[in-house]
């Protein structure tokens, strides 16, 4: 999941994206409005994370835009206006959800898978190819019914692979997908977090390399 988080405080922005990571995602963070188009041009993000009061571009017009855009990108609007006329506002702009600050981490986490959830095509509960089985929602995942300890990272690559079984996804896509905008995309850290991921997988293989194409989980 690629989250954007723009927000002006930078404690609180920070300390967002942190926690995020924490939770499996990949997160990239902006202080101001003009930074946040300029990530938005060039990145598809499944949820932004939007401060109202920006400097900059104000973020009533990210929302406009977004909106006007009719693209999958969900937005949840944080502000530290809490009346229900601001809520209002906020959701008639275009906004998917309003979550007013200030707020528990728990909840703006929940919120954001949520959302995540609704930018992309609808998947079962839990996602299988063979004896492996992942619950997004729980954040586990498991093969013949034994507990697999994945890291953030790992676990996101198999959520990625297994959201598309059968078909190449490309190291360029994990990367962008898994990784923020800090990432190298020269690094080997797809190759690297795949060959631990293989590992605790164990035997038979189940992740198949395709030369310069990706990688593929399940039979086409």
């Amino acid at each position: 999941m690629r989250v954007l988080v723009v927000e002006d405080f930078e404690v609180l922005a920070r300390s967002i994206g942190t926690g995020l990571r924490h939770e499996g995602m990949a997160v990239d963070v902006v202080l101001d409005g003009t930074a946040a188009l300029d990530h938005l041009a060039v990145t598809r993000y499944d949820v932004v994370i939007l401060d109202r009061d920006l400097p900059g571009v104000h973020g009533d017009e990210i929302c406009r835009q977004l909106a006007h855009g009719r693209c999958a990108t969900r937005v949840l609007m944080l502000t530290a206006s809490d009346t229900i006329e601001d809520r209002v506002d906020g959701l008639s702009l275009g906004a998917d959800d309003y979550l007013p600050k200030p707020f528990a981490f728990a909840e703006l986490v929940a919120r954001v898978r949520a959302l995540a959830r609704r930018a992309t095509p609808p998947l079962p509960p839990t996602l299988a190819c063979g004896d492996i089985a992942l619950d997004p929602a729980r954040r586990v995942a498991f093969r013949a019914g034994r507990r697999l300890e994945l890291s953030p990272k790992e676990f996101a690559l198999l959520e990625c692979l297994l959201a598309a079984p059968g078909l190449v996804i490309s190291a360029e896509e994990l990367l962008e997908r898994v990784w923020d905008a800090a990432a190298d995309p020269f690094s080997s850290a797809v190759k690297h977090t795949m060959h631990r991921l293989r590992a605790k997988l164990g035997d038979p293989p189940v992740i198949e390399t395709i030369r310069e194409g990706g990688y593929r989980i399940g039979s086409s």
